[in-house]
């Protein structure tokens, strides 16, 4: 259909059946401030077509290009946790690192967890932007673990800001309280965000303060 055409070995009737359902689909999904010449006799203006059809490509562009931005800042800020890391020489291991090679000094970038899976007891890989064995830590320890976020806006961050706290649970629930998760934050991110994730015991550093890491012992 994206193409233009119709499955070959569709009926006509099951063609109408299914199209009359995606129809009714996109009547009930509409923005009728938008298409506002829906439901009436009356066909729209050039002036309608033009603002309707200029919202939906921005839209639609936002929706593209929003996760296109977001991987790139995620990009950015792990490098320059690596690079920060790397000045007081500590060592990046590389792809298919696992918690029970680490030795102190080592970090990883994207690194899966087991853990547990609320009260099913099941064990899921919980992934973590950046893993780091603290110097003078005891092998086998628990290391700090960073999460990389970034944010355009406020209002995306307040419907996300359970993520960190259930997936901080899940951590403690299988490595014990003294897991340590900090947010390493860039962007619009507010008091009710940040307040939000205190209450969970959930520290943070911003970006443009990078220097701050330190306080956690690395």
């Amino acid at each position: 259909m994206e193409c233009g055409e119709l499955p070959p070995r569709m009926s006509d009737s099951d063609a109408n059946r299914h199209l009359q359902s995606v129809a009714d689909t996109l009547v009930r999904m509409v923005d009728p401030d938008l298409f506002a010449w829906l439901g009436r006799a009356k066909a729209p203006s050039k002036k309608e077509l033009f603002r309707a059809a200029t919202v939906v490509a921005d839209r639609l562009c936002g929706a593209v290009a929003s996760p296109i931005v977001r991987n790139a800042q995620e990009r950015r800020q792990l490098d320059a946790i690596g690079g920060w890391l790397d000045r007081r020489d500590y060592k990046r291991m590389g792809d298919g690192a696992t918690l029970a090679r680490m030795r102190p000094g080592d970090y990883a970038f994207r690194m899966n967890l087991p853990a547990r899976h609320g009260d099913s007891g099941t064990t899921v890989n919980i992934p973590m932007d950046v893993v780091v064995m603290r110097k003078g830590q005891n092998a086998g320890g628990l290391p700090l673990l960073l999460e990389a976020k970034s944010a355009g806006d406020y209002a995306n961050v307040n419907k996300r800001r359970k993520e960190e706290a259930a997936k901080n649970n899940q951590l403690r629930a299988a490595y014990g309280d003294q897991v340590r998760l900090v947010l390493f934050l860039c962007g619009y991110f507010d008091s009710g965000y940040l307040g939000y994730e205190a209450a969970e015991d959930i520290d943070w550093v911003w970006e443009h303060r990078i220097d701050d890491l330190s306080e956690f012992g690395l």
